[in-house]
This record gives structure tokens, C-alpha cells and sequence, in this order.
């Protein structure tokens, strides 16, 4: 048995998530916020633009216009009313989303249960995560987890920050997690299907050291369920105890009555993620992050032949404000690239020609690396039902559009001193699949600018505004409107 991923993994220098905050304690301590809010949105054409409802964890719809409440609470309590507040914390949170519009919803984004013990803790239901090293507010999302689909259903256990190695003096510090999960019931396709997920990176550095490394690695495989595909005569995908171990552990091969050529030359499941590296650096006026994330999917990354697919990222975040009329306090500029994908012929166990691997495709699981319709990773691999472009609905599989070549521009900073302001700008070539390729190459930009103030008003609201458009060949040309209100509610 091969295990290609987890070989390459050993040739890495592991170094974890950039979301780490240096003046973070050692051991979690909580600020919850609970809120309510209001919001509506408005289009030219009844269609949301891109940057409205990318990213936004499945809760804002693909059209428009609409109006929508939401509401959240979350809330954790010390076990016992002692010294030792922090040590150990039960927790629970939901957070509800009613769309009003023309596909009216209701949607449960987070619901939880959840268990703390000093930096780490175990949690049952839904809750939203970001994955990878790669800038989680205004980036492009990470490449297999981006925040663009509801948090899928789990169970968690994981850190809940940089945990110091024990004789390293901090110099070493860890963060990992493991989930298993299930996928929605009425699936396009499949039915059934079950969810795995790890990561585990490490950060080379103090957390208030001038130069910081980080690495490491998230792995998503779905198996197990049924699938009209390449399966045997019951549709049944390999299941069982063994079979789940050879899903954890990218094994090549399964074990069963039911397993098929394809299960036999092939991993258990459909496997991705990335293998991510980046460096920190902090002066006294500014942190400097830099970061790529490696993409694999189908072996081709052991082989070296998918090095230069991938997501490159450069974050500048100012440390002071001066009180200016205009600042930028943040900058993030992103190249996500995934046209190489091993190239164009695919020949088993042969590495030179290892391609189309295909991203967020897969043939057994033909309604690919989704949940409820969306892509669970980068938005910019978007649904074959999402486009315009209709050419070719490639093969009852997920996306048409998975060779990609992204330019990605985001700021954010202060307007007036009392204006928070931030932008998106995004412009993409879009090359189809190398089964099916686009007869041109369309190109789209989009884009949004958003504006948000404090009012004194009912003990302080936060109103905010947007404006986002689609201009291309790719998406329908549009432009959106959305304006909200919100009351924050802070319990300690």
C-alpha cells in the first residue's frame, strides 16, 4: 500500500494556521459575541453578485432581490466556580438565518455543543472554521475550505490555538484537529455519503518573535454512502471499519465484497486538500505574512508534477493608526493557480503522466466537493450550475470550471476615522476542464466595495452597506446593492 500524501508530507518542513494572535493567551478564555441583524439586498438583473454571496458559509442566495434576519447567541461556563475558570468550559450556540425572497429558506449555520479544556475542545454539530494558512477576511478563501458552504455536521475534536510543544520553551507550538462528519441527505447524486477530516500544523517561533514559520497540512476525504457510479450492483460505495481506515489514511486499495476495479487501483473515497508553508514577519509597525498552499487531489503532488498549482498569498497589516482621513490598514494580494493539474494524460502508475486530476471532481462521487449545491472550497472552482457559461455541463460532474488562473486584490482600512471601509477585487481566466475545454477563454472580474459605522443609537449599532458587480463572460453581468443593521451583545 502507497501513501502518497502522507509520504510527501515527511519531505516537508511542517510549520501551522496564520490566524494565530501573538497577545493571545495561553489558555482560551472567552469574549462571545451574540447578535441580531437585519438585511436586504437588491439587484439589476436578480442575481447576487459574486462577492455578496461567495464566502458568507451558505447563508446569503444566488438570487435576488431578498431581505433577511438573523440572529446568534453562544455561550461558555465554567464547570466549577473555582481559581481554575479556565481549565475546564461547556459550551453551546446556534445561529439562524430566514431568507425571504423568491426561494425563501431558513438556515441553521451553527448549532453546537462543545466541550473546553485549557487549548482544547470537542464539539458536536455545526460550527463555522477556516482551514489553511491563507488569509481568512479579505483573501480569496482558502483553497479546500474556504467558508463558501454551510459548516457541515460533525464531530470535533481539536486545539483551539498555537499549543506550546512541552520542552521547547515556545519555540514550537502545534494546532490540529480531527472530525468525522456526514453530507446532506438529498444529494443530486450520491446518498449517504460520509465526511473525514484532519489537520496539523506546527509554528517554528515565539508568539512574539520578529520572524515566525509556519506549515503543515489539512486532509477532506467523503466516502462511504452510494453512487450510481462505478460502483457494484447495489450502488454501495466501500463502507466498514477497514474501509474507514484506508479513507484516513489515503490508502490505495479497500476490503469488501463490494469493492471494484476502480476502488482496487484507487483510494478509498474522494481525497484533497493542501499542504500549506508560510513566514510571519513583525516589525514595529507593521506583520508581514506570506503564504502558499500546495493542492492535491489525485497523487500527482508526490510526483512533483502540480508544484506550481496552487495559492500564493501576501498579507501587510499596519500595527498603529495615525487618526488620518484615509487609511489602509490591511492588504492581501493572491495568485491562485490550478490549470497545471499533471497535465493532460493520465496514465496509471506511471508519475511522469499523472494528470487530470481533476479538482473538486470526482467520478464516483460525481456531485463533487460540494454541500447543499455550493463549493465547500475555493469559490472561484465554482458550481457548472452557477455560470452562465453553459458549455459544457461536463458529465453530470460538479464544476465545468476547474482550470483556473485567479489575480486577487483585497484592502480594507478606516474612512473619516469613524468609516470602516474594505474591497475585494477579483479578476479570473477560466480554461474549463481538460476532459471538456472551454472554446475561448472567458475572463470576469468582480468585484464589491463595503462601508460600516458605529450610530449611537439603542446602546450603539453597526450600520453597513455594499456594493459588488460581475463583469465578464462568465457570470451574468450584474450589479447588487445590500444594506444592513446589527446589535452586538457581549456576555463574559
Amino acid at each position: 500500500m502507497r501513501y502518497h500524501y502522507l509520504l510527501f508530507l515527511l519531505l516537508l518542513p511542517l510549520i501551522g494556521f496564520p490566524q494565530s494572535d501573538s497577545k493571545q493567551p495561553e489558555i482560551y478564555t472567552d469574549s462571545t459575541t451574540n447578535y441580531i441583524e437585519l438585511l436586504g439586498a437588491g439587484t439589476t438583473n436578480g442575481y447576487i453578485p459574486f462577492w455578496q454571496q461567495a464566502n458568507q458559509f451558505g447563508t446569503v442566495p444566488t438570487i435576488g432581490p431578498f431581505g433577511s434576519a438573523r440572529a446568534g447567541i453562544e455561550g461558555y461556563w465554567p464547570v466549577a466556580d473555582n481559581q481554575n475558570r479556565n481549565v475546564f468550559r461547556v459550551g453551546a450556540g446556534v445561529e439562524a438565518v430566514a431568507n425571504v425572497g423568491e426561494f425563501s429558506k431558513v438556515l441553521i449555520p451553527q448549532l453546537h455543543a462543545t466541550i473546553r479544556y485549557k487549548n482544547w475542545e470537542l464539539y458536536v454539530g455545526r460550527k463555522k472554521q477556516w482551514v489553511g494558512l491563507a488569509d481568512s477576511t479579505i483573501g480569496s478563501g482558502s483553497y479546500a475550505w474556504s467558508g463558501n458552504a454551510l459548516p457541515i455536521p460533525k464531530i470535533h475534536l481539536g486545539t483551539t490555538r498555537f499549543v506550546p510543544v512541552p520542552f521547547t520553551k515556545k519555540w514550537i507550538s502545534f494546532q490540529a484537529f480531527y472530525s468525522d462528519g456526514i453530507f446532506e441527505r438529498d444529494r443530486p447524486i450520491t446518498s449517504g455519503l460520509k465526511f473525514h477530516e484532519k489537520a496539523f500544523y506546527l509554528r517554528i517561533g515565539k508568539p512574539n518573535s520578529i520572524l515566525k514559520l509556519y506549515g503543515g497540512f489539512n486532509h477532506q476525504v467523503q466516502w462511504g454512502g452510494k453512487s450510481p457510479y462505478l460502483t457494484a450492483e447495489d450502488g454501495k460505495l466501500p463502507d466498514g471499519f477497514s474501509n474507514y481506515i484506508n479513507a484516513i489514511t489515503g490508502a490505495i486499495g479497500g476490503s469488501g465484497d463490494n469493492i471494484t476495479h476502480f476502488d482496487s487501483t484507487s483510494r478509498i473515497g474522494n481525497h484533497l486538500g493542501s499542504i500549506d508553508a508560510a513566514i510571519e514577519i513583525e516589525t514595529y509597525g507593521m506583520s508581514i505574512f506570506l503564504y502558499r498552499q500546495f493542492v492535491y487531489e489525485d497523487g500527482s503532488l508526490f510526483y512533483l508534477t502540480t508544484l506550481n498549482d496552487g495559492l500564493y498569498g501576501a498579507r501587510i497589516k499596519k500595527k498603529n493608526s495615525y487618526g488620518a482621513n484615509f487609511e489602509i490598514t490591511e492588504g492581501v494580494f493572491e495568485i491562485l493557480y490550478t490549470k497545471n493539474q499533471g497535465g493532460d494524460i493520465f496514465v496509471l502508475g506511471d508519475g511522469k503522466y499523472r494528470g487530470h486530476d481533476n479538482y473538486f471532481n470526482n467520478q464516483q462521487v460525481r456531485d463533487g466537493w460540494s454541500y447543499f449545491g455550493r463549493t465547500i472550497g475555493t469559490p472561484f472552482i465554482p458550481p457548472a450550475s452557477q455560470t452562465s457559461w453553459k458549455w459544457p455541463l461536463y458529465a453530470d460532474n460538479f464544476t465545468s470550471n476547474n482550470r483556473v488562473l485567479l489575480y486577487h486584490l483585497g484592502l480594507k482600512g478606516t474612512l473619516f476615522r469613524k468609516l470602516e471601509w474594505q474591497t475585494k477585487l477579483s479578476y479570473s481566466l477560466n480554461y474549463g476542464t481538460y476532459l471538456e475545454k472551454y472554446l475561448s477563454v472567458p475572463k470576469q472580474f468582480s468585484g464589491i466595495f463595503g462601508l460600516q459605522t458605529k450610530v449611537d443609537v439603542l446602546g450603539g449599532l453597526t450600520v453597513k452597506g455594499s456594493y459588488a458587480t460581475d463583469i465578464g463572460d462568465l457570470y451574468r453581468q450584474t450589479h447588487g446593492f445590500m444594506l444592513g443593521i446589527r446589535k452586538d451583545f457581549f456576555f463574559y
